[in-house]
């Protein structure tokens, strides 16, 4: 039997955002759609494929960017997760295959394959990383590049956005950037006591591991399939 009616606060950029909140919906919660961070494309980027075998991508923002800017889609993709995977797929990319996991483990799964590859890896994504993984790849006798093809900007919400979003029952964390803007959101506005924060993994989560909430989840795989199922559990 469903749960009682949610509101459910949603951080992730634009579009994805309105994405996730039609799920949400779709699951008979009310979504409060109030980013965290916004997505800017970068200028005058100059992208060059020469001796490169593959494209790694750790967020379906990096696909959109890099499509946007590039008709190449013959290259394998590596995709962080399911959804990047998705975005890749969408974007015209024939070759793709997804680590279902953080940067780590897209890390060694690149390197499982290493023996495929006559070539460097390509990075693209943005300015601030979620992980090294050009260093990891590197770790692994990895020839690794890296592309950046866009920054993500924290958003500052209006004290109204602020009373109405902090009310919520549960607020979504897709990444550890986002997290990290609602830490610090967080200590200067307290939340109404049954915010709970849902996170796609513990890396996602991590930011707020000081910060007191009744309840930090993340689903068993990094999936926002997985992430929604959470929202109807108890804490």
């Amino acid at each position: 039997m469903p749960g009682r009616r949610k509101k459910i606060w949603i951080t992730r950029a634009q579009p994805a955002a309105d994405v996730t909140a039609e799920r949400v919906r779709a699951l008979g919660h009310d979504a409060l759609v109030a980013p965290l961070l916004e997505v800017r494309a970068l200028e005058n980027v100059d992208i060059d494929l020469t001796g490169v075998a593959a494209i790694a991508f750790t967020s379906a923002n990096g696909v959109r960017a890099f499509a946007e800017r590039s008709g190449d889609r013959a290259l394998k993709v590596f995709a962080v997760g399911a959804a990047t995977a998705q975005a890749a797929r969408q974007a015209g990319f024939r070759s793709v295959l997804s680590s279902e996991g953080d940067v780590a483990a897209l890390a060694r799964g690149i390197a499982a394959r290493k023996g495929e590859l006559k070539g460097a890896v390509l990075h693209a994504g943005a300015a601030e990383l979620a992980g090294d993984l050009s260093g990891e790849l590197a770790g692994a006798g990895i020839e690794a590049r890296r592309l950046i093809l866009y920054e993500t900007r924290p958003v500052a919400l209006s004290e109204a956005q602020l009373k109405t979003v902090l009310r919520a029952d549960a607020v979504l964390l897709h990444s550890p950037r986002a997290a990290r803007v609602l830490a610090a959101v967080l200590r200067k506005h307290p939340p109404a006591p049954t915010l709970r924060a849902l996170g796609l993994s513990p890396a996602v989560l991590k930011p707020l591991a000081r910060i007191k909430l009744p309840a930090k989840a993340h689903p068993p795989f990094p999936l926002e399939a997985a992430l929604l199922q959470l929202i109807d559990k108890p804490a």
